[in-house]
């Protein structure tokens, strides 16, 4: 045995980083959230800043804004986040539009509107959500895509406030943040809708965390449901969004920041959690199971329909259901992977489906980032997924007519109607739709619709949620459709050049600090790679746990988008500990590619840390 104290432990030393000038930001919708100051990198010198590139349809950039919020309080003064607002869809161009994203998922720090993704291109972003990290000396030192980089980052703000506190380089102070002036008003932002017995309406008051019940005018409220605050126990909500009446008069609610279903009891005012644990859900996490031990992802929609709850799970492009009887919830449809893609239930991809509607047979689908209308279907051999409106993650626009060249964009409500059509809530064109299946034609109910998320039936009327106007609004089911002129667009994203033949595709993932890939298990990487067309990839498609690969082009097809899936992850690198803490790290990139003959011959992808070779 040996008495002598032990030497202390060396503190590690700085990891050395490139050293990169990051551009300067500018976009030109201005500033949100700064009282009225336009902002630049200089009034940041001194500071860590964090510059979050998202688009407010995206769920994982929402996750993001979630994530950031515990990092955001505790190092408010010496961090700084400021978003940077990169529109995948023309609706989100429109800075009313950021403005009112901004206030509806309470983002507490300075936004960029930035509507031509110029800032995006100078930091060279290829995905949302984008975290880029900048030290207080105005130097780019890391790039995060997608989710689960909240650890890391917070790793690296403590290494970046050491070192320039001891070399002097560290400012402290309050931050450039300014709250608007709060509104008052019934609703604000509401999102889902549902008749209940007595006649009354009942909202989810998602951005005041409230369930409100209104009278049969759809104007005076009669009581609220919830404490208004952000949380999960008691009768807490976080961002309730769909709603569903359920055999026994209660009613099933999307709780969808808190990872969970509820129920209220109208009859006795009580709200219990009947699904999910709070926490959000990961690959590798179960995916069936007692209800109240698997983790859910920000279900947006629910719907009663074959004897269960079925769920638009929103977080993971997934159908899921529960089963009151047996208490258990399990995966119902999709495989996790974001598209279009129809078929059986079990190989169907999805992109974040947000709203539901049970119809006899059929289980209608708002699949809001592909702008179509789907639906489930049961077949001989279990349920089958189809798509009646919509094309992808990259078409949508106002366009009536034949369903099979209608477009969309970003729905999130469906509802059924009596003659068996349905109405969509085509969210991001302001606009009341409608499809026949009996003819396969779309056409236009209504218009100046702002931001409608769901529609309820109450007698010859249809009640809208007027998300953006905070309102519901009541209108005759008309016999005649609306004409208005067909608009269609595509994202508007530049296309990577690429060169002929065969090209290397490269996911760049460093570990965070004190972390190493876990490999105990077998392999700890994942990568998935497709495309549209199809025929763009020659070879080079398909699932495999390194995160690189040749892809061989078609020399028949000149452009296209490359659909990347990856997936890393890393547990802290001590081996004294029996059980270190590990965090999943996983991004979707859909990334536009044109070849010519003076293209890259390697295509990179940060998913964390910096391309050395760029």
């Amino acid at each position: 045995m040996n008495d002598a104290a032990p030497a202390p432990t060396p503190a590690p030393a700085p990891r050395k980083r490139a050293r990169v000038r990051a551009p300067e930001l500018i976009g030109k919708g201005g500033w949100i959230n700064t009282g009225g100051k336009d902002l630049k990198l200089a009034d940041f010198r001194g500071r860590t800043l964090i510059l979050d590139f998202w688009t407010f349809c995206c769920i994982n950039c929402l996750h993001v804004l979630d994530e950031l919020r515990e990092l955001e309080e505790k190092h408010r003064d010496t961090v700084v986040i400021i978003g940077v607002h990169s529109p995948k869809f023309v609706h989100e161009a429109e800075h009313a539009a950021v403005v009112d994203a901004v206030e509806r998922y309470q983002v507490h720090h300075p936004v960029l509107d930035d509507p031509e993704l110029a800032t995006w291109k100078q930091y060279a972003v290829r995905a949302w959500p984008t975290l880029v990290v900048i030290d207080p000396e105005g130097y780019i030192v890391a790039q995060h895509a997608g989710e689960g980089h909240a650890h890391a980052i917070a790793r690296l703000v403590e290494e970046l406030e050491a070192e320039h506190e001891a070399k002097g380089t560290l400012r402290r102070g309050d931050g450039p943040y300014v709250a608007p002036e709060p509104v008052a008003g019934a609703l604000r932002f509401p999102g889902k809708a549902l008749l209940l017995p007595s006649g009354n309406l009942l909202v989810s008051d998602s951005t005041r965390h409230q369930l409100v019940e209104l009278a049969a005018d759809g104007e005076s409220v009669v009581r609220r449901i919830g404490s208004g605050e952000r949380g999960f126990a008691g009768d807490s909500f976080s961002e309730p969004q769909g709603l569903a009446l359920l055999p026994d008069g209660k009613v099933v609610v999307a709780d969808t920041v808190n990872h969970a279903l509820r129920t209220y009891d109208p009859a006795t005012g009580q709200v219990e959690t009947v699904a999910g644990t709070g926490r959000q859900w990961w690959q590798g996490s179960p995916t069936s199971g007692p209800a109240l031990e698997v983790d859910l992802s920000s279900p947006w929609d629910v719907a009663w329909w074959q004897g269960r709850v079925w769920i638009a799970m929103a977080g993971v492009h997934q159908l899921w259901a529960w089963d009151p009887q047996a208490g258990t919830v399990e995966v119902a449809a999709g495989t996790t992977n974001e598209g279009l893609l129809d078929g059986p239930a079990a190989e169907a991809w999805f992109a974040q489906p947000s709203g539901l509607a049970a119809a006899g047979d059929r289980l209608w689908i708002a699949d809001s980032e592909t702008s179509a209308l789907r639906y489930v279907e049961a077949g001989d051999e279990g349920y089958v997924i189809k798509s009646a409106v919509g094309t992808g993650l990259f078409d949508f626009g106002h366009r009536d007519g034949d369903a099979a060249q209608a477009l969309l964009q970003h729905p999130l409500g469906v509802t059924a109607l009596p003659d068996g059509s349905v109405a969509v809530c085509d969210t991001y064109n302001h606009a009341l739709r409608r499809f026949d299946p009996a003819t396969g034609q779309v056409s236009t109910l209504a218009t100046d619709l702002r931001e409608p998320s769901d529609a309820v039936l109450v007698g010859d009327d249809i009640v809208v949620v007027e998300s953006a106007r905070h309102r519901l609004t009541r209108l005759r089911l008309p016999e005649e459709a609306v004409r208005v002129d067909a608009v269609a667009h595509r994202t508007q994203r530049a296309a990577t050049e690429v060169a002929p033949g065969t090209i290397r595709l490269d996911v760049v993932f460093q570990a965070p600090s004190g972390q190493k890939l876990d490999t105990r298990y077998g392999p700890s990487t994942r990568l998935l790679v497709s495309s549209t067309p199809p025929e763009l990839l020659a070879d080079g498609e398909g699932a495999g746990t390194d995160l690189f690969r040749e892809l061989a082009l078609n020399p028949d097809v000149t452009e296209g988008v490359l659909h990347v899936s990856a997936m890393a992850a890393s547990c802290d690198d001590d081996p004294a500990n029996e059980y270190p803490a590990c965090h999943v790290h996983q991004q979707d990139w859909g990334v536009p590619v044109r070849v010519t003959a003076d293209g890259a011959s390697r295509l990179p992808l940060v998913l964390a840390g910096m391309d050395e070779q760029g």
